[in-house]
C-alpha cells in the first residue's frame, strides 16, 4: 500500500514541476536559409572512399563512373547479379545514400546546429556535486524507487563503462565471484 501512495505522489509531484503549462507552448523560431544547398546523390553523387569487404560481399554501382555504390553478396550468379542490379537501377531513386535523398523531409531538421549570437565564446561548465545532506536524499529516494519498482538496477551493460576497482584505504578489495557473492581480495 505505501508503494501505490509513493507512486502516486510521485505523478502528482510531476504533474505540478510541468515546464510549461499545458496551454502554454514556446514560440518556435524559424532556423533561416541554409547557406549550402544539398541536392540528392543521384544529381551530384557523394564522393567517398570505399573500405575493404568481407569475401562473402562485394561493391556494385548503380551510376556512371563507378558512382552511386551498394554492397551485395558475391556468391550470386551472373543471371541472378545483373536482375539484382536491374531493380536496384530501377528504384535508385528510393535509395537514400545522404540525408538530401530522404524525400519529404527537409534536411535542416535532421542536421545539428548549435545556434549561437556574434561574438559568443563556449564554455564549459564544471562538474557538480550534491552536498552530503542532499545525497543522502537522493540515495534514499533511490532505494525507495528500487524497492518499488519504478527503476531497476543494470549490472552490466556494453553502453555503460566498466567498474574500476579501487583499493580502499585499508588495502582490501572485494570482487564477485563465479557465484555472485562478494569475496574479499
Amino acid at each position: 500500500m505505501d508503494s501505490v501512495r509513493l507512486i502516486i505522489s510521485y505523478h502528482v509531484a510531476l504533474e505540478v514541476f510541468q515546464p510549461y503549462p499545458p496551454s502554454f507552448r514556446p514560440p518556435l523560431k524559424p532556423l533561416g536559409p541554409s547557406s549550402t544547398k544539398l541536392e540528392p546523390s543521384i544529381i551530384t553523387p557523394p564522393k567517398l572512399e570505399l573500405k575493404p569487404l568481407p569475401n562473402h560481399l562485394k561493391y556494385t554501382y548503380l551510376g556512371v563512373n563507378g558512382t552511386l555504390h551498394v554492397i551485395i553478396v558475391a556468391s550470386l550468379t551472373s543471371q541472378e547479379d545483373k536482375s539484382l542490379i536491374k531493380v536496384l537501377k530501377e528504384h535508385k531513386t528510393a535509395l537514400g545514400w545522404t540525408i538530401a535523398d530522404i524525400k519529404c523531409i527537409s534536411p535542416s531538421m535532421c542536421m545539428h546546429r548549435i545556434l549561437m549570437e556574434e561574438d559568443s565564446k563556449p564554455s564549459r561548465d564544471a562538474q557538480r556535486r550534491l552536498n552530503p545532506n542532499m545525497e543522502e536524499v537522493v540515495r534514499a529516494e533511490v532505494l525507495k524507487l528500487l524497492d518499488v519498482g519504478i527503476i531497476y538496477p543494470i549490472s552490466y551493460s556494453k553502453w555503460m563503462s566498466p567498474v574500476q576497482v579501487v583499493l580502499k584505504k585499508s588495502g582490501i578489495t572485494v570482487v564477485k565471484n563465479d557465484q555472485n557473492e562478494l569475496v574479499p581480495t
